[in-house]
């Protein structure tokens, strides 16, 4: 059995995404420096030439002006390392 967990902490977010080579981007041409559609981008994904690379601290602050918080799962149900993760709103 997976479990989910939740949390606004960028440590956590952080130390989360980096374990699986994750890395914070941003959707290219949406919105300014400040806001726009963010995401954590892995290795392989398919969709990599939407997406630009931005700091964590740039992607934190879009992720607090945005009231939201980082729902993820450490182990899919067969306890292999899971990349689920999901933004979801506070």
């Amino acid at each position: 059995m997976s479990t989910s967990k939740t949390t606004t902490d960028l440590n956590v977010i952080k130390k989360w995404a980096e374990q699986r080579d994750g890395k914070p981007t941003k959707v290219k041409g949406v919105g300014g420096k400040d806001d726009g559609i963010i995401r954590i981008n892995f290795p392989g994904y398919s969709g990599e030439d939407t997406l630009e690379d931005i700091s964590w601290d740039e992607w934190y602050k879009i992720f607090q002006d945005r009231k939201l918080a980082f729902l993820y799962q450490n182990e899919t149900a067969d306890g292999k390392e899971s990349r689920f993760f999901k933004l979801v709103e506070r």
